[in-house]
This record gives C-alpha cells, sequence and structure tokens, in this order.
C-alpha cells in the first residue's frame, strides 16, 4: 500500500520534491512506494514546470491537512503563518511532517513538538538547516553517543557569497550585495540574511539537537555582516585570517561540576585563521563542524540551499517516516492508543538551556581605530586596554590621509565585558575620532 504525501507548496523546494518523487529510478526503493496524493497551491492558473494531474491541486490548504488519506504532511510553503497553523492542524489529525521551514520551527518549536509528542508523530526537518547536508538526523542518530562541546557553521550562503566576493574583489559591500540581488543569491529584501536572523534560527535548532535541551531564540546573540568593510577584509587578509559569518553554540566551561551549565549561542562576523577548516569554504556553501567526545571533529559540506539539495533533504525525511510505518514500528502504542515514537527521531526535549550572557565570553577581538596622527597616541590606547585587563597580540599603524591614522589591533583573550568597558574609554579620548570596526577572532 502506498504512503499518500500531501505536498503544501509547489514552489522552488516543492518542485524539487516532485521531481525526486516522480523519477525513482536508481534510487531507494522505497520511493516507489510513495504517492503524491494532493498538492496545495496558492493559485491554480499558475503555469508549472512538473508533469502532474490538475486534479491534484488545490488551494484549500487545510483540506490536505485533515484528509483522512494523506499520511504525511510535507510543509515547503514557508513563512510563519498560515505554515505554524497547518503543520499543528495536521498533527491534531494525525499526520506525520515533514517540513524546511526553519523560522517557523525556531519560533514555535516548543508547541509543534509539544503537540507531536501528544499525538505520537513525527515531526522531521532535515532540510529546514544546511539544505542538502544532512545534520539533523546524524545530530540525532549518529552522533549521539557523544558529548557535544561545540557547533559552529557557515550557515547562511547570501553571506557567505558576499564575504567571499568582498575578500576576493577588494569590492565594497554595497556593490557586491546588488551583484548578488541580480543573480538570485539574496532576496529583494534581504534583511533576515545579512542582519544574521537567518542564521540565529539554524543555529538555534541545531544547538537544541546537540545539546538536548530547548532554545529560545530571544537569547541568541545575533549580529550581522553589514558593518563589514572593505578595509576590514585586506587588514584581515594581512593578519592571516578570512572574515566569515560564523553561528556558534557552544557550552561554556565550568568552574565546578555544581556550576550549572550553560551555552553560548551567538551569530557574528568573525575572523577565522586560514588554516582553520571553515576559512575554505566559499561563495553560497555552507559548512557545519561538530566538535564533540570522543569523535572529535567532524565537518558537514555542501550547497545551503536550492531546489535540489533542499528537496533531497525533504525526501529523505519522507523515506524516514515511510520506512518507519512499513515496518510497523508505529504498531506499538502507549496505554491511550498513541504510537510509541522512535527516541532517536522524535523530540522529547522539555527544559530550556540556560544561554550565558555575551558579557562573559571568552574571546579575542579584532578592532580598528582612526586616530589623529600624534605621538603618543598607540600608548594610550594601550593603557586604556591594560587598564581593563585587555592584553593586546598585535598593533598595526598605517597613514589614512593627512592628519588621520588607522590603527588595527588583535587582541588576546579577553572576557568580552572588559573589552567593550575599554571601549567606551577609548571612545571618549580627543585622540581618538572613531571606532571604525570590532569584530571578534576564532
Amino acid at each position: 500500500m502506498a504512503f499518500k504525501i500531501g505536498l503544501l507548496g509547489l514552489g522552488t523546494v516543492g518542485t524539487g520534491t516532485v521531481e525526486i518523487l516522480l523519477d525513482p529510478a536508481q534510487r531507494h526503493p522505497l520511493l516507489r512506494e510513495l504517492e503524491i496524493y494532493r498538492v496545495g497551491v496558492r493559485s491554480l492558473d499558475k503555469p508549472r514546470s512538473v508533469a502532474l494531474p490538475t486534479s491534484l491541486f488545490t488551494t484549500d490548504l487545510e483540506s490536505i491537512v485533515t484528509d483522512p488519506n494523506v499520511d504525511i504532511v510535507v510543509e515547503v510553503i514557508g513563512g510563519l503563518e498560515p505554515a505554524r497553523s497547518l503543520i499543528l492542524k495536521a498533527i491534531a489529525h494525525g499526520k506525520h511532517v515533514v517540513t524546511a521551514n526553519k523560522a517557523a520551527i525556531a519560533r514555535f518549536g516548543e508547541e509543534i513538538f509539544d503537540a507531536a509528542s501528544e499525538a505520537g508523530v513525527y515531526v522531521l526537518l532535515e532540510a529546514a538547516v544546511g539544505g542538502g547536508i544532512p545534520v539533523i538526523e546524524p545530530l540525532k542518530q549518529s552522533l549521539c553517543s557523544n558529548r557535544i562541546h561545540t557547533v559552529t557553521g557557515i550557515i547562511n550562503g547570501t553571506t557567505n557569497y558576499i564575504l567571499t566576493r568582498m575578500q576576493l574583489e577588494g569590492a565594497d559591500f554595497a556593490d557586491v550585495l546588488a551583484d548578488a540581488q541580480r543573480l538570485g543569491y539574496a532576496e529583494a529584501d534581504p534583511t533576515a540574511d545579512l542582519d544574521g536572523f537567518d542564521a540565529a534560527d539554524k543555529i538555534a535548532i541545531l544547538a537544541s539537537l546537540a545539546f538536548g535541551g530547548r532554545i529560545k531564540l530571544s537569547e541568541v546573540h545575533c549580529e550581522g555582516i553589514r558593518q563589514v568593510s572593505a578595509a576590514d577584509i585586506a587588514y584581515a587578509e594581512k593578519l592571516g585570517f578570512v572574515i566569515k559569518l560564523l553561528a556558534v553554540a557552544r557550552r561554556t566551561p565550568q568552574a565546578s561540576p555544581e556550576e550549572p551549565e550553560q551555552l553560548q549561542i551567538r551569530v557574528h562576523p568573525t575572523l577565522v585563521p586560514k588554516a582553520h577548516p571553515l576559512a575554505s569554504v566559499n561563495d553560497v556553501y555552507n559548512a557545519i563542524l561538530i566538535e564533540g567526545e570522543p569523535v572529535g571533529q567532524v565537518m558537514f559540506f555542501g550547497r545551503g540551499a536550492g531546489s535540489g539539495p533542499t528537496a533531497s533533504a525533504v525526501v529523505a525525511d519522507i523515506l524516514n517516516i515511510a520506512a518507519l510505518l512499513k515496518v510497523e514500528r508505529g504498531g506499538v502504542t502507549r496505554s491511550d492508543g498513541t504510537p510509541l515514537l522512535d527516541p532517536l527521531l522524535a523530540c522529547s526535549h522539555q527544559h530550556y538551556c540556560a544561554i550565558a550572557p555575551m558579557d562573559e565570553l571568552i574571546t579575542r577581538f579584532y578592532a580598528r581605530f582612526i586616530t589623529n596622527d600624534t605621538p603618543g597616541v598607540i600608548g594610550k590606547l594601550g593603557t586604556s586596554f591594560g587598564n581593563h585587563n585587555v592584553s593586546l597580540e598585535s598593533v598595526v599603524q598605517t597613514d589614512v590621509r593627512g592628519d588621520r591614522a588607522e590603527i588595527v589591533v588583535v587582541t588576546h583573550d579577553v572576557r568580552e565585558g572588559n573589552f567593550r568597558k575599554a571601549l567606551d574609554e577609548i571612545h571618549a579620548m580627543e585622540a581618538v575620532s572613531s571606532v571604525a570596526s570590532t569584530l571578534r577572532v576564532l
């Protein structure tokens, strides 16, 4: 008996999903047992590039998620609503759900996964992070015996494309952004990408899986790449770094076992040493580096978006659910009759992880100052940093024009709160015209 798929959305990802389902040759044989039963679209008149009978299409998306014949609902419409409501209604009607919607999962994950657990259904989301890169299921299954320490990723292709072009060509941010929009790598409104919100959604999901708890998205520190200039890119190159928008989730060191464990979860542009595995990830590619015990380092790399890669992840989740249904693992039930779910695939996190304040972060910093070209200004900067226990690793000074100089410093590991206090003191100096840029260093 075929497993009936109710597909919500036939845009880029939905079309890619249909193309795989209609062409099962030389793929997993279970694909032949999947049937596209209904397809929800906004308009019935829009031309389609996939060969599906028009009788499958409907603009009534709610009728799909409530249809008793549908086994698996695939949500690829994106956005917050009506995606959230449709997912919840599908769950309420006993449907398993596959989604590529990182925004809805990051914001409404508690509501969605509580409902799924109560109903005894799966909500799988491999396509929500990293497009076709398999990272969600490996965190759930292949790496589940490890104590994960850190997840560090380049998980937004738009920003990585822009920073790569700036690095290779010495181009300005605005010029590269315009090119990215023309080529379709950036949206007409690129706010979610450029300001780090897209990456924040994704790292919240990865952190929840890696550290076994729920994450409040409002507690994820988020900075974008708008402030990164061609000058910063050039200085990073001279100092042996490249600049990447990194999403980082890691356990904070505990002074004693009695102390409650906290996580650092943050998104920001970062100077990455050229020898680091993530430094060579360029253009629209994504990569996620996971460090754990005893596995050590594992890196996942590939295209983070696009029809084919994302659809690959969507269909993998569909097959996972179909396989479970086929072997009747769902036949084992609780006392109330709902299925007993596979604990490695279902989300059962109940508690919220404690997130450490950014002021407590220990990291290195890069800072660029525009100063008056007068004797002793470097000494004054050094004194201010020293007053707040900020130790400098390197200092570079170049003339800008006339009586102006540009001074670039890189610190040793420092407490972020101390660094910020030193910057406040430096801001007040007459000799300092501006703090042009501050970036963290990996």
